[in-house]
């Protein structure tokens, strides 16, 4: 790996989080990590060394936002790679997740990117260099039966990202957006996963998607530790991706979703180009 680098990566004591800070401080890289519990997220990396700082911040807090980057700003002196990598799945028809559950959803999936992007931009910008990777989903490309709310958090964090890119691009900034299909991490763990409390049961196509999801659990084709090594990669790189599709699920579900949307555009055509004057 090139010269060392200062990386802040959200969501860091479990999952893809942890994978990349482990692999990253091996690397002898500058680690700045996040996580709502300091004790947990130490104890899970079990690096004792200059190189690496532990945070406890609530993403949806921006005062706890930006003081962590201040304080990884002080330490390194730079913050060249964030990954936003925190995040939780949320499961239930619209009807039966109530607005609490929802904006509790969007404020970690989607307020606290934001919160997280907002605050890091400034050093950024003085340095005239960095790259944010906002982590998506599959879903936010294409997603499944039971799961609208996730679905809708992860389509902003892609929409923002794309905007993001062009945003900052005059900076000499990069952005990235990655789709991660099913990896084998905690994601549909109970500490990582909400499903809806008000089951309504007409909604039986909803709650065989649940369980569907939760079968897979520890069973999940992709490996997070070859996904963490391919996001550091694409770092190194001159022209970075702006989408990054990870697991083989993935890149055939987003596939299958562009040959979908190529057939609906094209069907409803003459409709579509009817409506100018």
């Amino acid at each position: 790996m090139d010269n060392p680098k200062t990386w802040f990566i959200t969501g860091a004591s479990k999952g893809l989080g942890l994978s990349l800070v482990k692999q990253l401080l091996e690397a002898g890289q500058n680690v700045a990590a996040t996580s709502r519990n300091l004790a947990e997220l130490s104890a899970a990396v079990n690096f004792e060394i200059d190189s690496f700082l532990p945070l406890e911040v609530d993403l949806a807090n921006e005062k706890s936002v930006s003081a962590a980057l201040k304080q990884t700003n002080s330490k390194f002196q730079s913050v060249d790679v964030v990954i936003n990598n925190a995040g939780y799945g949320i499961g239930g028809s619209i009807e039966e997740l109530t607005d609490e559950e929802t904006r509790l959803s969007f404020d970690v999936n989607v307020f606290g990117t934001m919160n997280v992007i907002r605050k890091a931009l400034p050093y950024m910008r003085k340095q005239k260099s960095g790259h944010i990777i906002n982590i998506a989903s599959i879903a936010g490309i294409t997603a499944n039966t039971g799961w609208a709310v996730y679905a809708a958090s992860k389509y902003a964090v892609i929409g923002l990202t794309e905007v993001l890119s062009e945003d900052v691009k005059s900076f000499g900034i990069k952005a990235t957006v990655v789709a991660p299909g099913a990896f084998r991490t905690s994601f549909l763990s109970q500490e990582s996963l909400v499903l809806t409390k008000n089951p309504i049961e007409d909604y039986q196509e909803v709650r065989d998607s649940h369980s569907k999801y939760l079968k897979m659990d520890g069973n999940q084709a992709g490996d997070p530790e070859k996904a963490a090594a391919a996001m550091i990669k694409i770092v190194s790189e001159k022209d970075p991706p702006l989408y990054l599709l990870l697991g083989n699920d993935a890149y055939e579900r987003a596939f299958s979703k562009l040959e979908r949307l190529e057939k609906e555009y094209s069907k409803w055509e003459s409709i579509t180009k009817s409506t100018g004057f």
